[in-house]
């Protein structure tokens, strides 16, 4: 498509300045041997593991997925329908500025929050916030752009991206988007296929195996508590996950005061919500909408739960102190995560950041983990040198593999055990 000399000139200044830029950075890379090692020992020697996933890509059905199209075409005609019903109007379901009108002018719904430019907005968590108050048009509006995402960007697209000469999809893995060190799967993305809802399920059902092989997918279970465990080094929470106690009921039964086996489903989901909010930073606030309790009662969910685990709270503190005197934090392997906002005069961005300095070492950490345990298990495999095992695809915590039937079973304890040595926590 382009003359040669054009291209030759293009090229080559790609390759100039990146040598360039390796002169400039690497010598002070040196002087930051942690921050050396990532690069040395992680990220580097990960390059051609990508590389052979990328190629080797993935099998889809794709009569399966223009199928499911079709069921979902109707149930979005039907949304639309409904949603113009409830608004006594027709409008763009995916206008925000039609929606913004209608739900904070026309039906008077009080403000949740503004955009930068002091809008009100109609993000997802504002829909969300809405629906669990009992607002109809909300639910609608949330699960008509569920459905019309999961079409435009699978049912739809995967069927077309298809390799001709391979028969399957390739994805491409980016190693320098995600801060935290998390790889980005782009083009499709195959890591924000929706779990939770049955149509995002029948997308996973059209991830195939080839003939005589099984889909065999690894994942660590509750890694980034884990880490905070490790990280934290409370007795209480090391315990809970030495012992192989379900840690959710396990902390249930520490804030309720129960038994462990008196625990109720609704006690563990309120723990859990506990669990994961406190990784990502949430306030009392952002607790008491997630649970959709009294605020008051959500503070006493957290201020019992430091009671039990009191070294999780001098972690958090201690990891905001650091961020605010060296601008940075870092994974337990030295990879490091600035946040320029952590001395913000704004407050919302240095509660933002703040947030991040207790999160990042943990989803930071999760990502070298898995990264380790990709280098391990790619090793091994070489080592087989048996072309019925392969890597197909990382989703966060989980890695995927196709695996030939007849040596499934041994395969996979073995695939098990590489995780699991991937890297010594003390959990």
């Amino acid at each position: 498509q382009i003359d040669i000399e054009k291209a030759g000139q293009y090229a080559a200044e790609d390759a100039d300045i990146t040598l360039r830029l390796h002169q400039a950075i690497f010598p002070a890379l040196e002087q930051l041997s942690g921050q050396l090692s990532v690069y040395t020992h992680i990220e580097m020697p990960l390059l051609p593991v990508l590389a052979k996933m990328e190629q080797h890509g993935v099998l889809i059905d794709s009569d399966m997925l223009n199928e499911q199209s079709n069921d979902i075409a109707p149930r979005l005609q039907e949304l639309e329908i409904k949603a113009h019903d409830v608004a006594g109007q027709e409008f763009n379901l995916s206008s925000p500025k039609q929606l913004q009108k209608i739900l904070f002018e026309d039906l008077e719904i009080p403000v949740v929050k503004k955009t930068p430019k002091g809008a009100p907005s109609t993000a997802v968590d504002v829909l969300e916030k809405l629906e669990r108050q009992g607002y109809e048009l909300p639910r609608i509006i949330l699960e008509h752009r569920g459905l019309a995402k999961l079409k435009n960007t699978y049912t739809d697209k995967l069927p077309l991206m298809v390799s001709n000469k391979t028969g399957r999809v390739h994805a491409s893995y980016q190693q320098a988007i995600a801060a935290t060190g998390r790889l980005s799967c782009t083009d499709p993305s195959l890591q924000q296929i929706p779990i939770k809802t049955e149509l995002g399920r029948k997308v996973r059902n059209a991830f195939i195996a080839p003939e005589n092989y099984k889909i065999v997918a690894i994942d660590y279970s509750q890694i980034e508590l884990r880490i905070m465990a490790h990280l934290s080094d409370d007795p209480g929470l090391v315990s809970a996950f030495s012992e192989g106690r379900d840690v959710h009921q396990a902390t249930a039964a520490e804030i309720f005061g129960v038994e462990l086996d008196e625990v109720t489903s609704d006690q563990r989901r309120s723990a859990k919500a506990v669990n994961f909010g406190l990784i990502y930073g949430m306030s009392a606030f952002g607790l008491s909408e997630q649970l959709n309790v009294e605020r008051y009662l959500a503070q006493e969910y957290m201020d019992k739960y430091f009671q039990r685990y009191p070294n999780v709270s001098t972690y958090m503190e201690d990891s905001r102190q650091n961020a605010s005197e060296n601008g940075y934090v870092e994974t337990v392997f030295g990879r490091r995560l600035y946040l320029p906002d952590i001395k913000s005069k704004n407050g919302m961005r240095r509660k933002a950041a703040e947030r991040e300095a207790i999160n990042a070492p943990m989803q930071g950490t999760a990502a070298d983990i898995i990264k380790k345990a990709m280098l391990a298990v790619d090793a091994w495999i070489e080592e087989q040198n048996d072309e019925r095992i392969k890597m197909t695809m990382q989703v966060h915590d989980e890695l995927v593999f196709e695996i030939h039937q007849d040596i499934v079973e041994e395969t996979t304890e073995k695939l098990v055990e590489l995780m699991n040595n991937a890297v010594e926590l003390s959990v």
